[in-house]
């Protein structure tokens, strides 16, 4: 595939002293992953300056690689060549690709103690966490067990002063709810390591949490008409528009969170019968929606401009190489940056907003709780609750007369 770049300057790549063996199919990588020839062109002709910069940090072979040279070096030739140096990034998911090198998380995880993953280990195959809850226990495991080798403490010698120490770093870059679920994730990890005494017993009943009252915070939710009013301001002549379009109308129309839209695959549209399967994350029960004209639409004009390769079998992808499926995150990305375009006032960061958005407007039109309950995958009605507290014109229908208010006011509320 390089001889395609490079026709006659070919053999120049291949003869590199480090790079020259992974160079073709770095190239391959390149385009199986939607970068342009122009782009694969520029990478290349990177690889002899990279070549020469990770030799001089003694690297002579692939497989002594690592990310932390990889950053040096892209840091390094950002001076000079500020707009290519990301090339070594790019580079370097190439080797985690090709199980070259291993992937950032786990070589961190490598580096830590191996407390760290016996944890998760435990959390999975005694406890039943699901994935995501023992990858979130693990990382805040981590940050811990780094904070206690910053202070050159052992394991089995942690005292609450360290758990202090550690918990008020944490506070100033987590807000309270998310402090909770870090200080909840070390509790647990504490009570681990005390089952064997690697660690002092009852340590975890020590640490305080930050007090979150329920229901303290009202749901975020937008007026109906501002949530038109954004969906028709998405640009849908460009391929990206009709997928962000497609995106943030099937989360309009069905109150879905993003975890649940981008896992949307082709064999989840039943386009004969009409029916959308969603794959709830939240409840991990399965959930069939009758499929809306409008949405019909959307997703027909999305496919056809950008149909998935053929090694894909998901609905939404990443637009710009490298081509890969779309993250939760990337959908909060695209609604701030399509609330920067919009000129709208919309005080809150991410598309969750416009699940809340359509509960309401679903509340208000009459559509019964339970029905709102299964229409969002809640498993009780205390879920949906939370809802009446917007309908603050039904409320006021029913509220009761203050006592004496109406012989000291003459009768007016």
């Amino acid at each position: 595939m390089l001889r395609s770049v490079f026709p006659k300057a070919h053999h120049k790549y291949f003869s590199l002293p480090l790079l020259g063996p992974i160079t073709d199919g770095f190239d391959d990588w390149l385009a199986a992953s939607g970068f342009t020839h122009g782009s694969r062109k520029l990478a290349i002709n990177l690889l002899p300056i990279v070549d020469r910069k990770l030799r001089r940090h003694g690297v002579d072979e692939v497989a002594k690689l690592n990310h932390t040279v990889l950053d040096d070096c892209c840091k390094a030739l950002k001076r000079k060549y500020p707009y290519r140096a990301g090339t070594i990034h790019t580079l370097e998911r190439y080797l985690v690709a090709n199980g070259l090198i291993v992937d950032g998380c786990q070589g961190a995880a490598r580096q830590l103690p191996s407390l760290s993953g016996e944890y998760a280990d435990h959390l999975r195959e005694v406890r039943g966490f699901a994935a995501s809850t023992v990858s979130s226990h693990r990382r805040a495991t981590e940050c811990f067990l780094r904070h206690l080798e910053k202070a050159g403490t052992a394991v089995g010698r942690v005292t609450p002063g360290n758990i202090e120490s550690y918990i008020a770093s944490a506070g100033k870059r987590l807000g309270r709810a998310s402090l909770q679920h870090e200080i909840a994730a070390l509790r647990g990890f504490l009570r681990f390591l005390s089952m064997d005494d690697r660690a002092p017993a009852e340590l975890e009943r020590r640490i305080d949490t930050p007090r979150l009252y329920r229901l303290e915070q009202l749901p975020r939710a937008l007026p109906w008409e501002t949530v038109r009013s954004l969906l028709q301001s998405i640009d849908r002549t460009s391929p990206m528009g009709l997928r962000d379009y497609a995106i943030f109308l099937l989360i309009a129309t069905y109150g879905l969170r993003a975890s649940e839209v981008v896992a949307i695959s082709l064999e989840d549209i039943l386009w004969r019968q009409g029916i959308l399967r969603i794959h709830q994350r939240k409840t991990s029960s399965p959930l069939e929606l009758p499929l809306t004209n409008e949405v019909l639409a959307a997703l027909v004009k999305h496919l056809k401009r950008t149909p998935p390769p053929a090694s894909y079998r998901r609905i939404f992808l990443r637009m710009r190489a490298p081509i890969g499926i779309l993250k939760p995150t990337a959908v909060t990305e695209a609604f701030q940056a399509l609330v920067r375009r919009s000129g709208l006032s919309i005080p809150y960061q991410g598309p969750h907003c416009l699940r809340h958005s359509y509960a309401v407007c679903l509340l208000k039109s009459g559509t019964p709780l339970k029905t709102i309950g299964d229409i969002l995958g809640h498993r009780t009605a205390e879920s949906t609750s939370m809802y009446l507290r917007l309908a603050t014109g039904d409320l006021r229908e029913v509220a009761l007369a203050v006592p004496g208010r109406d012989k000291q006011k003459g009768g007016q509320c």
